[in-house]
C-alpha cells in the first residue's frame, strides 16, 4: 500500500492531532473539569486524556462521542475527529499489504478467530500491548498506527458489513492487563451496536459446536469475487478457489447459526468484563453479598426460633360443615 499524503504528511498529523487535542481541552476547561475527572466520567485513564490533548495519542471515535455528550458541545468533536486523518504514513508489513488493500475496498467481511481479538477490533492499548511482545519503541507505534488504519473504515457510518465470530479464548486470554482487557470488552460491547457489525463469541463449553480448524477471514470484494484469507507465523495465505471459498463459507454459516446470537453474546462479554473489574469493587461487590447471604440464614433462624403450634385438623366427620 502506497504512503497517504507523504509529502509533509507527519506534520499534518501531528498539526490536526495538537488542534483536536486543544479543542478538547478548551471544552474540558470550560466545564471546570480536570482531566482526572474527565477521565473517571468516561470512563479511561487520566493519561489517556492527557496524550490526546498534547496530541500524541490517537482518540477512538467513541472517546470524542463520549466527550462531546459530557462537555455538551453539541458533537462538536466527532464531527472534527471524522475530518482528521490520523494515519498519514500508515505502512504494513509486505505480506500483510494485499490483505489491508482488499480491506479498503471489501464490501463484507466475515471472519472467525482464536486466541486473540482481531485486529478491526483491537482497542490501542491492546494493540500496543500484543505488539510490545515481538517489538520495540517506535516499531511498535509504527504496527499499532498500521493496525488502528484498517478500522477507520469499518467503524465509519455506512462501512461494510463486518461479521464476526470470537472463540470465548479471546475474551478470556489476558493481554497486557485487566484493565485493558475491560476496556477491550467495553469496545467490543460498542461496536457491536453498530448496525454493520455483528459480533458472536463461540463459548468454551459448547464442544458441540463445529469450528473451523484455524482462524480464517472471508472477503467479498466489489466485483463480486471472494478470498479465504488466514495467516501462518509470518505469511499470509489467499485463496479465490471457488470450491474452498464454498467449504470455509458454509463452515462459517453453520458455526454462525448454531453459536449464541449477538445479543446473547453481547450478555457473555459483559460478564467476562465484569471479571476483569478492579479487586477493590470485585470484594465490595463480594463483601455485599456476604452480607445479604448473613442477613437470609439470620432471617431463617428466627423463623426456626419461633414457638410452633400445632394445626388443628377437622375430623373426617366435620369437613363438610
Amino acid at each position: 500500500m502506497s504512503r497517504r499524503n507523504a509529502d509533509g504528511g507527519a506534520g499534518l498529523s501531528t498539526s490536526t492531532a495538537a488542534v483536536f487535542g486543544e479543542v478538547l481541552k478548551h471544552f474540558r476547561e470550560a466545564t471546570l473539569l480536570t482531566q482526572e475527572g474527565l477521565a473517571r466520567e468516561i470512563p479511561c485513564d487520566r493519561s489517556h486524556v492527557a496524550r490526546v490533548e498534547a496530541g500524541t495519542r490517537v482518540p477512538q471515535d467513541t472517546f470524542a462521542k463520549k466527550c462531546d455528550e459530557l462537555l455538551t458541545t453539541g458533537g462538536v468533536l466527532l464531527r472534527l475527529w471524522s475530518r482528521i486523518d490520523w494515519y498519514p504514513q500508515v505502512e504494513h508489513p509486505d505480506w500483510f499489504r494485499r490483505r489491508a488493500e482488499m480491506d479498503e475496498v471489501a464490501v463484507a467481511l466475515r471472519e472467525y478467530q482464536v486466541q486473540v481479538v482481531p485486529g478491526l477490533l483491537q482497542t490501542e492499548d491492546y494493540a500496543r500491548a500484543l505488539f510490545s511482545r515481538v517489538a520495540r519503541g517506535e516499531e511498535v507505534e509504527e504496527r499499532v498506527r498500521a493496525r488502528l488504519s484498517r478500522q477507520r473504515r469499518f467503524l465509519a457510518d455506512g462501512g461494510p458489513m463486518y461479521v464476526v465470530i470470537l472463540d470465548e479464548s479471546c475474551l478470556r486470554n489476558v493481554v497486557g492487563s485487566p484493565a485493558v482487557m475491560r476496556a477491550q470488552c467495553a469496545h467490543l460491547l460498542d461496536v457491536g451496536r453498530r448496525p454493520n457489525i455483528r459480533i458472536q463469541i463461540a463459548p468454551a463449553g459448547r464442544p458441540a459446536l463445529v469450528r473451523p480448524n484455524a482462524p480464517m477471514s472471508l472477503i467479498k470484494l466489489p466485483d463480486g469475487r471472494e478470498w479465504v484469507y488466514s495467516e501462518s507465523l509470518d505469511r499470509g495465505h489467499f485463496n479465490d478457489d471457488p470450491t474452498v471459498c464454498a467449504r470455509h463459507g458454509q463452515t462459517y454459516d453453520v458455526l454462525r447459526a448454531d453459536a449464541p446470537s449477538a445479543a446473547e453474546s453481547a450478555a457473555l462479554i459483559s460478564d467476562v468484563l465484569e471479571g476483569y473489574e478492579p479487586h477493590e469493587q470485585v470484594r465490595a461487590r463480594r463483601g455485599d453479598l456476604d452480607q445479604e447471604q448473613l442477613q437470609r440464614r439470620q432471617r431463617r433462624q428466627l423463623r426456626r426460633s419461633k414457638p410452633r403450634f400445632p394445626r388443628r385438623r377437622p375430623r373426617p366427620g366435620q369437613q363438610g360443615s
